[in-house]
């Protein structure tokens, strides 16, 4: 490629001159191309080692002037056929110019300038793109695709220089990470490494440091552990890595791909070798962060950050931290952790003004809101860009307008405001229920405005009981709070913010609460009505999901009087019945009515719908899925933190198996199933503010509690037994509600009185002991137990699919399971580097495994080229082709494993008849494509022959090989025509026959399609293919010859005995039996009389000539493959000339009326058929001998009589080297002891 003209000073240092002249030079990398000894291993060495662009670029053209020692670069190329184009165009277009030139400045200043007006012509060519990547990025980008032979829709993320560990020895080189593959490359004085790993397959990814390998990442797969060491920086590295292998994970989990974000804010300048995808990577990382840190809504999307400070009015300081600024929230933290945390929606913004500025409070900031709260930020770095950043977001956010203060603000600050627009106003109180949505006239009006346990309190409690006037004293410490704070999403939350959450939620204010923390309250403010348009969408609608809650609604807490009637029992269904139909992915799934039945008490159906989405989709990540995921990572966290926090615990409890039973239920219902209600709701008022480190610190605590008791446990029962009984009694003595019965009460025995647990004083336990447990260290381990629980999951599915259909195929397990992996490899591929279906079409979660994972033509077609026994030369796509449209029985164009293991196992397993019969169908519809046959409508041949036995019988009974055929063939069809002959009926035969069929259904041989003139004629060009590659082809050549001339001759004979009445009336006079013309004026009858006299003369002419001139063809056929075969150099065209010759040669079946031509006339290479019709364009006919067929039956009676055809099919075939082979091309590491660019070998000049 052209390159803008660079300088270089030393112009032979490492390179070799192959061409000048008295302008340019042409120039070639030492180390590349032949030869280069030990000086090319080094140069070859240094390339690598220093990321030199010569190992992408290995040739290059210097301008030169004969007086000047500087040399301009001004071309590169990756191959010698490239670099030669651009100095065949200098040549001829810049050198006769250059001669004029007397100046050797001007000369360099015309070269320099045409250089760059061809690289504008280019560029302005090229369609503008929006990507930053640097010069030597891109390099390195093309780099990787070469080395490692990746399609150009495989992006590269970033590269670094590291070592990689071959047994004790680091081979330094470059690691290339892209969006779906972790590549190494290192070439060491000629000892070249690559290793090349799907993201899909790293089972574990860690960051450690022993003695062996200080400081390095270590890669595990399936098959082996690989280390990488001596990165300059190690931290970015594997952050990166742990990005890259998550969304690998989220692709097996739910289909859910990478797409690159096309909307990233531009950068003031550019950075230097960072793709446009590792910004995008970077700024979702930050993006998950904040989303997580302040509960945001999951589309939310970080803009930038930038330090200041926070006027606390509540203790008159000014708090350190950060400002966040989104495209809907300003949000702020402290440095120092629940020292003060602050989120702004600009829905709510009225005013953001820019006060003057002083040195006690440089640049301040004032923004206010609708509900009369003012928040000042100062020590804004750059607060004018802010400013605008802050006023475009509020002109783009919908549904605000001015209030009514700002009418009557200082008109000297309006330049310094930036003002919300106006339009239609949202309440500012979060506890403002939303207006009452119709959902139908079948349910009172109260179910959608109240919540449950307002409506369904049993007798209230006494005004000046002890536990009221705690419940007092809870409101209004409460309110107090909020008077000091703020109340709303502006609240400033704070350590003492955490302490109320700590003593309990006041019944009272807990469904607000709960919208506030959880960060519901923001997505259903902004999502107004769209919870009734559910309702009313779903109403009436019946799937799997409606049908399990429909299962579950009586079970979800029967013991709270809410759930007793009708209401309650309505409100639960229409809540879980909209969540399912929002998010089908999920749908329903057990423990979320349990969960929802809690919300629907302290909120209204709106409330807890939105509750229920930010439990789900946010709070608790794939819990609520088919295989319960998200539960089973934090099950692994959970391991974790027992084994670091109570060790000595953790490994007896590991031995009882009792972790793992008991985490699942206490985590995906929040401890509501096991814990009495009223205790259980205090856990979730601190889940909703913490998240869920509360559910593992409050589950540490309660083993910690019992752990002399575990200890001491002989079986998993007995720890589960005492779990029970403490969890059961977990009481809240502060409740004002009366208790309601729990299942747990079983479980306690009745002679001893348990010790009651204060659920207050379990918690504060909890965060005594256990509270240094951090948010982002549980999200560190959550992703390495991701790794864990996704593979081992994926494993799991391969055994069931492996299970299920091990009965229906001959294959192995161990065979089965290569099988599996190679289709899913496949499979995965397609999804990442495109195909011709989408990547949800092709895995479709809510099928069974056998159905999950599907593939398209093109990658059957490969998998089949690999695997399959039937080698066929070039003719195996087409065979490919054809298997994929007999295997596709539904027409959806994606084939299943399991559909693809039935038609490879009858390839390898199945006996002579199977295989024929697969063989058979391949050549029929809807195998092959209807271009493949003739022109004429293909169901003239379907018809059903009434006179097709009594042809068989003839064909069978009355030609020396058919009575060979009677003898030989041990089919049931021939013997159950012997004993019809015989008049002897053996019912145990038939007894034994319909057992055998009972036991394994088969498809009757007889009930097969007849086989028409052009489809026998593919048949036999794809057995002469197949017989192409076996030791002993020329054996089964004859054999197949003379099968197929026999077969031509029983469909001849069968011709005569085909719909004779039809014959007798045609006007032409046309006889198609033996291709005869009537000649013009000969009358019917003399034509009757032609056919009673000469058919026997005729029919022996004709097949004495069809037999010789199959052999014939046959014979020429094996020349021309056996010349182009044995070809030093492949010729593509050759290749497919002989391939025409054929098509052109077998199908010459079908070409030449036997009528038309007296019999000695015939050259050896006509084929004497029945049909009258001349040979169309490419050696078609226009027309196929419309009474000319073969039956099945026919096919294998032929075939048995020769031993070579019934050995070749009859022989076993194993399939374990084709699947080494083909895991051979997907090698990872391979070492070659020559240079990896032997490719580009000079070429003569």
């Amino acid at each position: 490629m052209w390159l803008s003209p660079e300088e270089v000073l030393l112009a032979n240092a490492l390179w070799v001159t192959e061409r000048a002249n008295p302008f340019f030079v042409l120039q070639r990398r030492k180390g590349h191309g032949g030869g280069g000894g030990l000086t090319g291993l080094l140069v070859g060495t240094l390339d690598v080692v220093l990321d030199s662009s010569a190992r992408v670029a290995p040739y290059r053209i210097l301008h030169q002037t004969q007086d000047s020692q500087v040399y301009w670069n001004i071309a590169c190329g990756t191959s010698r056929k490239e670099i030669t184009g651009h100095w065949e165009w200098l040549e001829l277009n810049l050198l006769q110019t250059l001669s004029v030139f007397e100046n050797e400045d001007d000369v360099t200043t015309f070269v320099k300038g045409k250089v760059q007006g061809i690289l504008a012509e280019e560029n302005k060519n090229k369609e503008v793109k929006e990507d930053e990547d640097s010069g030597k990025f891109k390099e390195a980008e093309l780099k990787m695709r070469k080395l490692f032979g990746m399609p150009e829709v495989e992006k590269l993320v970033n590269y670094y220089s590291c070592s990689y560990w071959k047994g004790r020895v680091p081979r330094q080189g470059w690691v290339y990470l892209s969006v779906n593959h972790l590549c190494f490359y290192s070439f060491l004085l000629g000892k070249e490494v690559k290793l090349v790993i799907r993201w899909v397959d790293v089972t574990q990814l860690e960051k450690n440091a022993t003695l062996l390998f200080p400081e390095c990442i270590k890669v595990s797969t399936r098959d082996r552990e690989h280390y990488l060491s001596m990165f300059l920086n190690i931290n970015e590295t594997f952050k990166l890595m742990e990005q890259l292998a998550n969304i690998a994970m989220r692709q097996l989990l739910d289909n859910e791909g990478f797409s690159e974000d096309k909307c990233l804010p531009k950068l003031k300048k550019s950075l230097k070798n960072v793709s446009a995808l590792k910004r995008d990577l970077d700024a979702r990382a930050k993006s998950e962060r904040y989303r997580s840190t302040f509960q945001l809504p999951k589309d939310e999307r970080l803009d930038g950050h930038t330090e200041c400070t926070l006027w606390t009015p509540f203790n008159k300081m000014h708090i350190m931290g950060q400002m966040f600024v989104s495209n809907n929230y300003i949000c702020f933290a402290s440095k120092e952790e629940e020292v003060c945390n602050l989120i702004i929606p600009l829905r709510e913004v009225t005013i953001v003004e820019k006060a003057d500025s002083s040195s006690v409070l440089p640049s301040p900031l004032s923004i206010s809101t609708k509900n009369k709260m003012t928040f000042l930020f100062a020590n804004l770095k750059d607060r004018d860009f802010l400013v605008q950043k802050i006023s475009d977001f509020l002109q783009r956010t919908p549904s605000r307008r001015r209030s009514s203060k700002e009418d009557l603000r200082n008109p000297k600050s309006a330049e310094n405001e930036v003002l919300p627009d106006q339009s239609e106003d949202f309440p500012a109180s979060p506890s403002t229920p939303s207006p009452g949505a119709v959902l139908g006239n079948t349910e009172a009006a109260p179910t959608t405005t109240q919540a449950l346990m307002t409506i369904f309190r049993k007798e209230p409690q006494e005004e000046l009981s002890p536990k009221m006037a705690k419940e007092k004293m809870k409101e209004e410490s409460w309110n107090i709070h909020f008077f000091e704070f703020g109340r709303g999403v502006c609240m400033y939350r704070t350590s003492k913010t955490r302490d109320l959450v700590l003593k309990g939620m006041p019944e009272s204010l807990r469904g607000e609460l709960w919208l506030l923390f959880s960060g519901a309250l923001n997505e259903m403010v902004t999502h107004p009505g769209y919870y009734s348009d559910l309702v009313q969408e779903s109403t009436g609608k019946y799937n799997l999901a409606t049908e399990e809650i429909e299962r579950d609604l009586h079970r979800s807490m029967p013991e709270h009087p809410a759930f007793q009637n009708e209401m309650g029992i309505a409100a639960l269904r229409r809540v879980l019945t909209a969540y399912a139909f929002r998010n089908p992915n999920i749908g329903y799934c057990q423990a979320m009515n349990i969960v929802t039945s809690v919300l629907l008490l302290y909120c209204n159906e709106e409330e807890a719908f939105w509750l229920l989405i930010a439990l789900c989709e946010r709070m608790l990540p794939d819990y609520y899925n088919t295989r319960v995921v998200g539960a089973l990572v934090d099950q692994g966290v959970f391991e974790d933190l027992t084994r670091e926090h109570l060790p000595l615990l953790y490994e007896w409890m590991q031995e009882l198996g009792v972790i793992s039973t008991i985490s699942l239920s206490w985590f995906l219902t929040l401890f509501l199933s096991v814990m009495p209600f009223e205790s259980a709701v205090v856990v979730v008022d601190c889940f909703f503010y913490e998240g869920i480190k509360v559910i593992f610190q409050v589950s540490l605590a309660v083993l910690e509690a019992n752990m002399e008791k575990l200890l001491n446990c002989s079986d998993e029962g007995e720890a589960m037994t005492i779990l029970g009984r403490y969890l059961d009694n977990v009481c809240n003595k502060q409740s004002t509600s009366p208790p309601i019965p729990h299942l747990h009460a079983l479980l306690t025995n009745g002679d001893d009185i348990p010790l009651q647990i204060d659920i207050f004083e379990l918690i504060k336990s909890s965060y005594e002991k256990f509270g240094s447990i951090r948010a982002d260290a549980i999200e560190q381990m959550r992703f390495k137990q991701r790794l864990k629980v996704i593979q081992t999951l994926e494993d799991t599915a391969k055994r069931s699919v492996v299970r299920a259909i091990l009965t229906e195929t001959a294959f192995s397990i161990e065979e089965l399971e290569e099988l599996y992996l190679l289709f899913k490899a496949k499979h995965l591929m397609s999804c990442y580097w495109g195909g011709s279906s989408s990547a949800a079409e092709r895995h479709d979660l809510s099928q069974p495994y056998l159905e999950q994972y599907r593939i398209d033509a093109e990658q059957f077609q490969e998998l089949f080229m690999a695997l399959s026994p039937w080698t066929c030369g070039v003719h195996s796509q087409v065979l490919a082709g054809r298997m994929f449209r007999l295997l596709d029985q539904n027409k959806d164009s994606l084939i299943s494993f399991k559909e693809f293991v039935t038609g490879l196992s009858g390839m390898y397993h199945g006996d002579l008849v199977e295989k024929l019969k697969l063989l058979y169908k391949l050549h029929l519809p809807p195998a092959l494509w209807p271009e493949e046959e003739s022109a004429l409508d293909a169901a003239q041949y379907f018809t059903e022959d009434p006179l097709a036995d009594v042809s068989h019988d003839v064909a069978t009974g009355g030609e020396a090989s058919g009575q060979q055929v009677q003898e030989g063939a041990g089919n049931g069809d021939i013997k159950q025509k012997k004993d019809e002959k015989t008049g002897s009926q053996d019912y145990k035969y038939h007894l034994r026959l319909w057992a055998r069929e009972k036991e394994n259904p088969k498809e009757n041989i007889k009930e097969l399609t007849k086989m028409n003139q052009e489809q026998f004629i593919e048949m036999c060009k794809t057995l002469y293919n197949m017989f192409s590659e076996d030791p002993d082809e020329g054996e089964l050549y004859h054999a197949i010859a003379t099968v197929a001339t026999l077969l031509l001759q029983i469909g001849e004979v069968g011709k005569q005995f085909s719909s004779p009445a039809s014959r007798r009336a045609n006007d032409t006079g046309d006889y198609k039996g033996l291709g005869l013309q009537n000649k013009e004026g000969v009358p019917a009858t003399d034509q009757t009389k032609t056919e009673t006299t000469q058919p026997k003369l005729k029919s022996d002419c004709e097949l004495d000539v069809l037999s010789d001139t199959l052999k014939s063809q046959m014979e020429r056929m094996k020349l021309a493959e056996y010349v182009v075969t044995k070809r030093e150099s492949p010729a593509p065209q050759l290749l497919s000339d002989e391939e025409v010759r054929d098509d052109t040669s077998m199908s010459s079946y079908s070409m030449v009326s036997s009528g038309s031509l007296p019999c000695e006339d015939i050259s050896e290479d006509t084929v004497l058929v029945g049909s009258e019709q001349a040979v169309g364009v490419h050696g078609r006919p226009s027309t196929i001998d419309t009474d000319w067929s073969i039956s099945f039956e026919q096919i294998l009676a032929s075939v048995l009589t020769e031993p070579a055809l019934v050995g070749f099919f009859e022989k076993r075939v194993v399939v374990g080297p084709k699947i080494a082979k083909c895991k051979s091309q997907r090698v990872m590491e391979r070492q070659v002891s020559s240079s990896s660019e032997q490719e580009l070998s000079p070429s003569s000049s």
